[in-house]
């Protein structure tokens, strides 16, 4: 008997049976391996929480530079009525006085087909020698820059008259360690009158006037004694009159120097116990308390309230009292070494805010308003700020430089949302120093220190 067999296999074609004959394919496809199509990198959502990076080209478009300083730069001032006239001061113990009245070209260097690779230093108009140690603090005196004060960290404040330009010395004093700024107020009735903020944490007022008595031309009118640590920054109202500083121990206060505040029937609290700071608020408020320090302080174009910065990126928001514009009648002032405050010196913190008398206050022209009130806190940076600016009246922008190297820039008309945070404005630096210019736009300039800075 033959064997069974499987009928499907002998059914089924061979191998050479299944294959195309080449001649008789219609078309050839190449083999192609699999590429990528263009959307598989561009089209993927960012991860949570990432955000698109936006790259900012820089270009060096200025006009001329100084390079006369042998160390650090520490502190820039130009004159008030010549904005082109710069002094600068820094680590040599030296400043110097420069024009920056250049000549602009019909296009920035960036522009140019064939643009040059070196160019020589502006020449100085004057050397100013003298200080022991870095300069710390510069400033021209309001309103016409008849003098140029010089502070340094020898705790030395030299004066030098602006007449001539070899700005020469019209005194000197030292009554503090180290000097750590100087602000000219802006006050109609004190022309060349100024505040001195120190590492001991005392805080004077001087005014200038060789007339009045030429073997002393430099007076204290006030000495204030409220900080326990150094004194860091201070600014004035833009009417000149009032007068706000903070310190390394988290206090601000706000000073009446000329006692205008007084006659306008604005009083200290019952709680400072006699001092003379019209608004006070320390780290025992938990509320306003910043760990480690406030560093940098800015006053909003209407006067209405300060912008206090210090570590970790924090910065509060504080009302300010507001005066009225009509002149004072008070024509006397306080010259002595001691000042107000001086008997209140507190040993820790305390917080001496809350609601002010507004007494006598004319209807209109002079309010407590909302003085001491802690408007807002704020931190959209990681380090310390350093630097606060405010824009012009005509618009709503603060700007805050951090040891980080960030920018932010807060909306002060919309609850002080936060408008843009240039994360990588000075990547690896410090900004030491942010300040809005004259051009019609909501830019803010930013400048650096010359070496990093990982914080205080």
């Amino acid at each position: 008997m033959e064997p069974s067999r499987n009928h499907d296999a002998d059914n089924a074609p061979s191998d050479d049976e299944a294959l195309l004959d080449p001649s008789e394919a219609a078309e050839i496809i190449p083999d192609d391996t699999d590429h990528p199509m263009d959307s598989d990198d561009n089209d993927d959502p960012p991860p949570d929480g990432a955000q698109e990076q936006e790259e900012i080209q820089l270009q060096n478009d200025s006009l001329a530079h100084f390079d006369h300083h042998t160390n650090s730069i520490f502190c820039i001032t130009n004159h008030p009525l010549i904005p082109t006239v710069v002094a600068t001061g820094g680590g040599d113990d030296t400043t110097y006085i420069f024009s920056a009245d250049i000549p602009s070209p019909v296009l920035p260097p960036s522009y140019e087909s064939s643009p040059s690779t070196s160019r020589s230093s502006i020449q100085p108009i004057a050397k100013l020698t003298g200080h022991t140690d870095s300069i710390n603090a510069l400033a021209y005196t309001l309103p016409h820059g008849a003098y140029l004060l010089t502070g340094g960290l020898d705790g030395q404040l030299r004066v030098h008259s602006t007449t001539d330009t070899s700005y020469p010395l019209l005194t000197s004093t030292q009554e503090v360690p180290e000097i750590n700024f100087l602000a000219p107020t802006s006050h109609p009735s004190h022309p060349n009158t100024f505040a001195l903020g120190a590492s001991d944490g005392s805080v004077w007022v001087y005014t200038i006037d060789p007339l009045s008595d030429p073997a002393n031309p430099l007076q204290v009118l006030q000495a204030y004694y409220l900080h326990t640590e150094a004194c860091t920054a201070g600014a004035w109202t833009p009417d000149g009159k009032l007068l706000a500083t903070v310190s390394e121990d988290g206090s601000l206060y706000v000073w009446d120097p000329f006692g205008e505040a007084a006659t306008a029937g604005i009083t200290p609290p019952s709680s400072s116990l006699g001092s003379q700071a019209l608004v006070g608020l320390t780290a025992a408020d938990q509320r306003f308390a910043v760990e480690d320090g406030l560093f940098s302080i800015a006053i909003a174009p209407s006067g209405a309230f300060a912008a206090v910065g210090g570590a970790h990126g924090m910065i509060r928001v504080v009302g300010l009292p507001r005066l009225g514009t009509a002149p004072s009648t008070s024509t006397s002032v306080t010259k002595s070494l001691k000042g107000s405050g001086a008997a209140g010196k507190p040993k820790g913190g305390r917080q001496i805010g809350g609601p002010i008398s507004t007494g006598g206050s004319t209807p209109g022209s002079s309010s407590a308003g909302q003085a001491g009130a802690i408007l807002a806190s704020l931190q959209a940076q990681t380090e310390s700020i350093e630097t606060l600016s405010f824009s012009s009246e005509h618009s709503s922008l603060l700007a805050a430089g951090s040891v980080d190297g960030s920018v932010s820039l807060f909306d002060t008309a919309h609850r002080f949302g936060l408008r843009r945070h240039i994360k990588e404005a000075h990547e690896g630096y410090a900004v030491v120093k942010v300040a809005f210019g004259s051009v019609r736009s909501s830019s803010a300039a930013a400048g650096v220190a010359s070496q990093a800075a990982s914080g205080r």
